[in-house]
């Protein structure tokens, strides 16, 4: 039999184009690998890191102290009550603020006495009790002077001249008592001067301060919140005496809250001043409701 002719040229042919199709496909191969890795990475680098930071919640606090000295009659919250601003909280026993209430009130009645006896002036009773005494030191002034007058006609030869000095002497002393008594129904009738009036209301303005400071001090003894908020931590207990100024309790807004986290010295660089991040409490989340901030 013949034996067939055999080509080599074509056999190298095919052989190269088989390489470069290969090589061509390694090539694209990793191009598309390095593409995929790029966009991995860019993926990855978009995506935010989670860390997990150690921390708490904080309130802003309100202590409440006393400003008067007394003793703790009662307490009327406990710790985690929830309370609005003018609610009392503490109500103390002073007995010293009662004894200045009633030294006050006292003074108020006697002060007002005063000023009303100044303003109304002196009573009928009064008036015609100096009205009667003046009439009388009249007429006994007039009898007087026609007693000396009578003596005085007598004097020449008839009558003593010391008889005579005697009654001109009773008729000057019954003319300064009318005038006395005169002026003492005047001043009846008149009433109290316009500066003795003054200083009646002046004294009754005075002892209402004075009573308006001791009712203040008693007020304050009972002690009411400041804020709407919950009750933090009750110091003090029934009871105890206590100073001016020594704190009985504390309150705290919940309205006013932050967070205080305690971040490492490699995490710093991400919470500059400026940036945003959003954090999930596990304290305050639920299995099914993340609580995020």
């Amino acid at each position: 039999q013949p034996t067939p002719t055999y080509n080599r040229d074509a056999s190298k042919t095919d052989k190269s184009a088989r390489m470069k199709k290969g090589l061509l496909a390694l090539f694209i191969l990793i191009v598309l690998g390095t593409i995929a890795y790029g966009l991995y990475k860019s993926n990855a680098h978009s995506e935010p890191e989670v860390i997990t930071l150690q921390g708490q919640m904080q309130m802003q606090q309100t202590s409440i102290a006393a400003k008067v000295p007394g003793r703790i009659a009662q307490i009327m919250v406990t710790e985690g009550d929830t309370v609005t601003a003018g609610q009392q909280l503490v109500e103390m026993d002073s007995p010293e603020i009662n004894a200045k209430i009633n030294q006050a009130r006292a003074g108020k009645q006697i002060a007002q006495s005063q000023l009303d006896k100044a303003e109304n002036g002196a009573r009928p009773q009064e008036i015609a009790q100096a009205k009667a005494a003046w009439q009388a030191n009249k007429a006994a002034s007039d009898l007087a002077e026609n007693t000396y007058q009578r003596v005085n006609r007598l004097y020449e030869g008839l009558m003593a001249r010391q008889k005579r000095d005697e009654a001109y002497a009773q008729y000057l002393a019954t003319q300064d008592q009318t005038e006395a008594a005169r002026l003492q129904y005047d001043l009846a009738l008149e009433g109290a001067r316009t500066e003795d009036k003054s200083a009646a209301t002046a004294q009754v303005a005075q002892v209402d301060a004075k009573l308006d400071e001791a009712l203040v001090a008693k007020e304050e003894a009972n002690l009411r919140s400041p804020i709407a908020g919950i009750v933090d931590n009750v110091i003090v207990s029934a009871g105890e005496v206590i100073g001016q100024g020594v704190p009985l309790l504390t309150l705290v807004d919940t309205n006013d809250q932050w967070v205080v986290l305690n971040v490492t010295e490699s995490y710093l660089n991400q919470f500059a001043i400026g940036q945003t991040f959003t954090g999930t409490i596990p304290a305050l989340s639920s299995a099914d409701k993340p609580y995020t901030k």
